[in-house]
């Protein structure tokens, strides 16, 4: 009953933490732990009631086995096609690694375990414990990612930010194009006076100009009016990309929130460093191409934990004290 309780108040607090700011990431957190807390306690409730129930949970430990099975094959078919279409950049490799890695683990920790010595066991326990904290912290950012990309925005901006992406010999591929055309659902969609839109992009060293410039030629070539769009032609990340924008709206005396266009991969990354920059924007997502959905994800994963390492360090403490624990044993 206790595991009920305490998923029903992580729900409650997930209601509220989401109706203030749905750009914080705890929401994800306490989302995905009302779910599991949830389900392990009408199984708990179920078990001495259910004959059967055993048995069900049993298959769904094998399907759930099979999926993660499946799920490695799909990641390596994945990094193969990234490979072919996009390049052999590190970026593009890490569906195929991951997938890899799905298959390696395992065999890693069950080769450490049998070789049974005072440095294989702790590393077992890293490796075993690694890759649990790191799916269970995926879980959570796909999750709400999802939900987030997903979620339907409540402002009327008055600026929509379009976040650049590289130009293919100075034109506009197909992923900058998806930005640029959520971006105009947006403006035709919108009330007079309609928002501005600020391009944003700077150029890059394989790039023959800057990419805000080439995202608002295509925008006035969509028909744009001139004196709402206003590119910004800086910026070499979203951070700058959202504060350079912020500023050319300051200066374009438009006042009121912010709207930022994007893949759907990037959307919960942008509006969780929007809120570290405390800007008055929410981010809405555009579709991508499905075989490049997988390693966009994972590289945009790859980010956030990077953002937050220190707090990864800490909640991954325990399972280190555990390996030191098996270490200092096998001493003795």
């Amino acid at each position: 009953m206790w595991m009920l309780i305490l998923a029903l108040l992580c729900f409650v607090l997930y209601a509220w933490f989401h109706s203030r700011d749905r750009r914080m990431l705890r929401n994800g957190v306490l989302l995905v732990l009302g779910v599991l807390l949830g389900l392990a306690g009408v199984l708990n409730l179920l078990w001495d009631h259910v004959p059967a129930l055993d048995w069900i949970v049993a298959k769904l430990i094998l399907g759930s086995l099979l999926g993660v099975l499946l799920l490695g094959l799909a990641l390596i078919a994945n990094g193969v096609t990234m490979v072919r279409r996009e390049g052999r950049r590190l970026a593009n490799l890490l569906s195929l690694l991951a997938g890899i890695a799905v298959f390696a683990s395992p065999l890693a920790v069950i080769n450490l375990l049998n070789a049974n010595t005072v440095i294989t066991v702790p590393l077992a326990v890293l490796i075993f414990f690694g890759f649990g904290y790191l799916g269970i912290v995926f879980l959570i950012f796909l999750s709400y990612a999802v939900i987030y990309s997903r979620g339907t925005h409540k402002v009327a901006p008055a600026a929509v930010v379009i976040l650049g992406a590289q130009l293919i010999g100075g034109k506009v591929p197909p992923l900058l194009r998806a930005r640029l055309d959520r971006a105009l659902e947006v403006y035709r969609d919108a009330d007079d006076p309609k928002p501005l839109l600020i391009p944003s992009g700077g150029q890059g060293v394989d790039e023959s100009r800057p990419e805000g410039e080439g995202m608002a030629e295509y925008l006035l070539a969509a028909g744009v009016a001139s004196g709402d769009v206003r590119p910004e032609n800086r910026a070499v990340n979203t951070e700058q990309n959202l504060l350079y924008s912020a500023q050319i709206q300051r200066e374009a005396g438009r006042p009121g929130p912010m709207l930022v266009a994007t893949n759907n991969y990037h959307v919960l990354r942008s509006a969780l460093l929007a809120r570290k920059l405390r800007l008055d924007a929410e981010v809405v997502g555009a579709r991508t191409a499905w075989y490049f959905v997988p390693s966009a994800f994972l590289r945009e994963f790859v980010a956030i934990l990077k953002n937050h390492i220190l707090l990864h360090a800490v909640l991954f403490t325990p399972f280190v004290l555990l390996a030191a624990y098996y270490f200092f044993l096998y001493l003795d």
